[in-house]
């Protein structure tokens, strides 16, 4: 597996940041060639599960998610949500964490520990700092347009 970090500080209350890290259908205007659908209905919750996909013309793949924890930050409380990738071409997970600041602020972590779906983990360590670089970049970009709003 290939995991990679990302955190960030923003001038926003945390239930605000949690809300705009959580809204999946806003990631599909972040990440490059993809939409997201949601196939449960809302709110999100533990249960809720949506599709990331990524194509280009008819060629791309799908990368199935679903909300194991679902817990939302409250006054003197961090929030948590893990997803689990349930694809074919992706596995792994992935969690938020949004906690309260000082002064207004919040803090966000995003954690990310991808594979290919059937590549043998010998790969890992040859393939893995290719992953661990773009995931970063790609979902630092992100990250940083959802919170920015």
């Amino acid at each position: 597996m290939t995991a990679f970090r990302i955190d960030r500080t923003v001038l926003l209350p945390a239930d605000v940041t949690w809300r705009r890290l959580t809204d999946w259908p806003a990631h599909a205007d972040q990440v490059p060639l993809t939409t997201i659908s949601v196939l449960t209905p809302g709110p999100t919750g533990v249960g809720t599960l949506f599709v990331a996909r990524t194509a280009l013309g008819r060629a791309g793949f799908d990368d199935p998610m679903e909300v194991v924890v679902w817990d939302p930050p409250a006054p003197g409380r961090p929030g948590h949500c893990r997803l689990e990738k349930r694809g074919r071409v992706l596995l792994g997970w992935a969690e938020i964490g949004v906690r309260e600041e000082e002064d207004g602020r919040s803090r966000a972590r995003w954690t990310e520990d991808l594979r290919i779906g059937r590549l043998p983990a010998r790969f890992d360590p040859l393939l893995g700092p290719a992953i661990a670089g773009t995931g970063h970049a790609v979902f630092g970009r992100a990250v940083d347009r959802l919170l920015r709003g």
